[in-house]
C-alpha cells in the first residue's frame, strides 16, 4: 500500500531527519509511529503526503511514486484528495458550521449537494454527534473532544484510501483521550482505512496499533506487533522506551488484571478466553488480536482482562523515562 524504499530527508544545514529508510504499510493496517523528540517520525508522515518533499529514495502508494514534482505518478491534487489528515492542532474554520466544515473535500470534489449532506449525517452519525444538533454549530460552541471528533470524520469525508493523523489526541485530558481512542477502534473496524498514526505515547502506541515503529535518531529501530514489541524488545533503547521492567514477568498474577465480568457490557465483545492459570506471554499475545478477554475457571466465566487492565499493569511496572514529544 504504502512502500518507503531507501528514503532519507536531508534539510539545508544538512542535517539529516529521515536516513535511508525501507518498510511498507499494509492495506487496512493500523500503523503507529513512536519515538522520542527529533526522531524524525512527524517527518516521516509528512512525506507521505507531499507536505515535506523527500530527499532520496523513493515512496510509493499503491505501486505508483509520489516523490515530487519532476518524479511523480501523482498529480498532488490528486494524492492529497485521496488522503485524509488529522492534526493535533484540530483546525476547524471557525467562521464555518461543522457541516460546512466536513464538506470541504466533497464540494472540491464536486460532489453533489445531495450526495454531500447525506455523507456529512452519516459521518457526524458515526462518531456520536447528533446530526441535528451538531451540523450548523460553530466550532468554538464544541468541546475539545466534540472538535476532534469533527477534525476526524472531516478527514474521512471524502472516503480517502489513507488517513495521517499526527498526536492527534495528545492536547486533549485524559478522559476524552480515552474515549477518542476507544471511538477510533471502532470506527476501524467499520471503515478498515489504512492509517498512519504518529504519537509520543507508548501505551497509546501498544493499544490502537496492527504494528508499531518505533524510530530514534531518523532511523528505524523496529518494526512489530504490540506483542513483538513487548516480547522481543530489538535493543536497549526499545526495552527503555517501552518501559517495562524485567521483573514485569515475575510480579504477574492474573489477579492484577482481572475485571468482573459484567454480561451487558461485555458480552458483545468477548469473543476468546485463556484459563485462570495463563501466563503474561499468552495473553499479550491473546490482547495482540482481541481488546476483551473472557477468563475461565472450569468453562465457567469468572472475569475479563481488557487491554486497558493490561496496559495499567504495564504501566505500574514500568521504569522512568522523560516525557517525549516531537
Amino acid at each position: 500500500m504504502i512502500a518507503f524504499e531507501n528514503v532519507t530527508k536531508k534539510y539545508d544545514n544538512n542535517q539529516i531527519a529521515v536516513n535511508a529508510i525501507n518498510f511498507e504499510i499494509q492495506k487496512g493496517e493500523f500503523f503507529v509511529i513512536i519515538g522520542p523528540s527529533g526522531c524524525g517520525k512527524t517527518t516521516l508522515l509528512k512525506m507521505i503526503n507531499r507536505l515535506i518533499q523527500l530527499t532520496e529514495g523513493t515512496i510509493r502508494i499503491n505501486g505508483k511514486r509520489i516523490n515530487g514534482k519532476r518524479i511523480s505518478d501523482y498529480n498532488i491534487h490528486e494524492l492529497r484528495w485521496n488522503i485524509g489528515y488529522v492534526l493535533q492542532q484540530i483546525a476547524l474554520f471557525p467562521h464555518m458550521t461543522i457541516a460546512e466544515n466536513i464538506a470541504i473535500v466533497p464540494e472540491m470534489k464536486k460532489w453533489e449537494t445531495t450526495k454531500i449532506q447525506q455523507r456529512v449525517h452519516e459521518l457526524l452519525e458515526m462518531v456520536g454527534l447528533e446530526p441535528a444538533q451538531y451540523s450548523d454549530r460553530k466550532p468554538n460552541e464544541l468541546s475539545g473532544g466534540e472538535q476532534q471528533r469533527v477534525g476526524v470524520v472531516r478527514a474521512l469525508a471524502a472516503d480517502p484510501e489513507i488517513i495521517l493523523m499526527d498526536e492527534p489526541f495528545s492536547a486533549l485530558d485524559p478522559i476524552s483521550r480515552t474515549k477518542l481512542q476507544n471511538d477510533l477502534l471502532e470506527l476501524q473496524r467499520a471503515i478498515n482505512k489504512t492509517i498512519v498514526f504518529v504519537s509520543h505515547d507508548m501505551q497509546e502506541a501498544l493499544k490502537l496499533g496492527d504494528r508499531i515503529c518505533v524510530m530514534k535518531d531518523g532511523e528505524i529501530v523496529q518494526i512489530g506487533t504490540p506483542k513483538e514489541i513487548i516480547q522481543n524488545p530489538v535493543n536497549d533503547f526499545v526495552r527503555k522506551f517501552i518501559g517495562v521492567k524485567e521483573d514485569a514477568l515475575n510480579v504477574f498474577t492474573i489477579q492484577q488484571v482481572i475485571e468482573p465480568f459484567v454480561e451487558a457490557k461485555h458480552q458483545s465483545y468477548v469473543i476468546h478466553s485463556v484459563g485462570d492459570q495463563a501466563t503474561l506471554q499468552a495473553i499479550l499475545q491473546q490482547l495482540a488480536h482481541y481488546e476483551c478477554l473472557a477468563v475461565k475457571s472450569e468453562e465457567e466465566i469468572i472475569g475479563v482482562i481488557t487491554r486497558q487492565s493490561m496496559l495499567q499493569f504495564l504501566a505500574n511496572h514500568s521504569t522512568e523515562r522523560g516525557e517525549a514529544n516531537d
